[in-house]
């Protein structure tokens, strides 16, 4: 049994926030308002108390010489409730009277006289409680050395806060209600997407990525991606993060794959001059070849070179796809060009044309490892070499700018099949079956171009390939001392300078 998370989901933390806002915003809008109502109507109230106390004013100076008179309650027509009182100058009470609704005015008794005592003669409002009637509004005037005092009951004034306390609490409950309600159906609407981003990230989270398996993961749906909202941008965010997971997988089968089959093809390459070697060696062991000796040592030193050029390839290939850097130094590759095609026609017994075009509109000097561009042009030219008839024509250019220098080397041979050249500069790529060799032996093992692009792309520089029948020609562009360099591989190579 799975254990129930802990704390609290974020629907529930936002409905907890907008019913406390709202109740907060209830309570504000009800305490304004009850406030605001209890001032109008103790305004009214102390309007009609200090009307009422000039009337019990103006009776008192009509009436008879006597403290304890209290008939203007009667001849003035009070309102039910009315409470009057004399008071002696220490303001103590001598006759304290309230008009009820059917026996007329009703004396107070002494308990009810109580709170009335000690109230100046200054017209202000006092708020006393008697017993058994409620709590009155009361006020003191003197008239001409008679102190009288009038008080109205406040139970109307309370009745009535009472009952809008009562109305709006209901309200402010109805209203807490419904506005729950619709905050969470539109709190669950919202998040709803966030929800189905959640389900797609936990079931992608469930497959097994560490296999590196070819699969497409699932997506949050294009409506979740919405960029309008918080959730839609979380959903576009997932959706770019799969698609990285996605393609690294594809990426790294693919370099698998590239592994196994340059694996399997350094295998073969190695295996052969192994075999080579290991059958003259048993043949001169046994003694019963008719195989000259002289003859059979010189093979096993042919296949002997031959593997070690091989591992000396594997072994520069690998240094390069490690990134480590080269031995810079100024080249002028108009010269080197120039001495790579005298070697190349010098070398060659087929019977090639070899020509050499420069076009320098600048200086041709670059920064580089002058061994490693040497043997790119070298490859490149052997290439031509090998994998043309001997009457081919081959020409090698020079073309130099203030920002670039470009080597091409074309010729007028058969050209290489479409369908090898997206893989021209891949390891352990022939193109054996379209192109003659002059020697069986002479073709290599396949590694020279994809040499030739690792040198250039450590030098910052590109190399590219375009055949047709007729016409092939590969261009080798490499930035000139003074341009920029945008790999940064100069400098890189400059601060630590190593030999590959």
């Amino acid at each position: 049994m799975s254990a129930r998370p802990r704390g609290r989901s974020l629907r529930t933390r936002l409905l907890v926030v907008v019913g406390v806002v709202l109740v907060g915003v209830c309570l504000a809008m009800a305490l304004t308002t009850v406030l605001a109502q209890r001032s109008y109507l103790l305004g009214r109230l102390d309007q009609r108390v200090a009307n009422a106390a000039e009337r019990s004013q103006g009776a008192v100076r009509t009436l008879p010489d006597s403290g304890r008179d209290l008939g203007f309650l009667t001849e003035q027509a009070q309102a039910v409730g009315t409470l009057a009182a004399r008071l002696d100058d220490d303001g103590d009470i001598m006759a304290a009277e309230v008009v009820t609704r059917d026996a007329g005015p009703r004396a107070l008794t002494a308990r009810q006289r109580a709170p009335l005592a000690g109230i100046e003669a200054d017209g202000s409002l006092h708020n006393r409680t008697i017993p058994g009637l409620g709590t009155y509004r009361v006020s003191a005037l003197d008239a001409d050395g008679s102190l009288v005092l009038t008080g109205l009951p406040m139970g109307e004034v309370q009745d009535m806060l009472r009952n809008l306390i009562a109305v709006e609490a209901g309200v402010a409950g109805a209203g807490l209600v419904a506005a729950g309600g619709v905050c969470a159906v539109v709190v669950r609407r919202q998040l709803r997407p966030l929800g189905r981003v959640a389900a797609t990230a936990a079931e992608v989270s469930r497959f097994p990525l560490g296999h590196g398996e070819a699969a497409v993961l699932t997506r949050v749906p294009e409506r979740d991606t919405a960029p309008g909202s918080e959730a839609g941008q979380v959903g576009a965010a997932l959706n770019r993060m799969i698609e990285h997971v996605e393609s690294s997988i594809a990426e790294r089968r693919s370099s698998e794959e590239r592994m196994r089959c340059f694996l399997a093809d350094a295998s073969h390459e190695l295996r052969t001059p192994l075999a080579s070697i290991a059958g003259y060696a048993e043949l001169m062991n046994r003694g019963t070849d008719p195989i000259e000796p002289v003859v059979a040592w010189r093979r096993v030193s042919a296949e002997s070179a031959r593997m070690t050029g091989l591992v000396e390839d594997l072994l520069l290939l690998a240094r390069l796809d490690e990134g480590r850097p080269l031995q810079v130094a100024e080249v002028d590759l108009a010269a080197l060009v120039a001495e790579e095609v005298w070697d190349a026609r010098a070398a060659d017994d087929g019977g090639h044309d070899w020509r050499l075009e420069l076009s320098l509109d600048a200086s041709a000097l670059v920064a580089g490892d002058e061994a490693r561009l040497r043997q790119v042009v070298a490859k490149l030219l052997g290439n031509a070499r090998v994998h043309t008839a001997a009457d081919t024509t081959v020409v090698t250019s020079v073309e130099a700018t203030d920002a670039r220098c470009v080597i091409r080397v074309r010729d007028d041979g058969p050209g290489i099949p479409p369908a090898l050249l997206p893989t021209v500069f891949e390891r352990f790529t022939r193109a054996d079956t379209s192109r003659s060799r002059t020697d069986a032996r002479a073709g290599g093992s396949g590694l020279g171009l994809a040499i030739a692009a690792a040198i250039t792309t450590a030098h910052g520089g590109r190399i590219d390939v375009h055949s047709v029948p007729g016409h092939t020609e590969f261009t080798l562009c490499l930035p000139v001392v003074g341009a920029d360099d945008p790999a940064g591989t100069r400098a890189a190579v400059r601060s630590r300078p190593a030999s590959v």
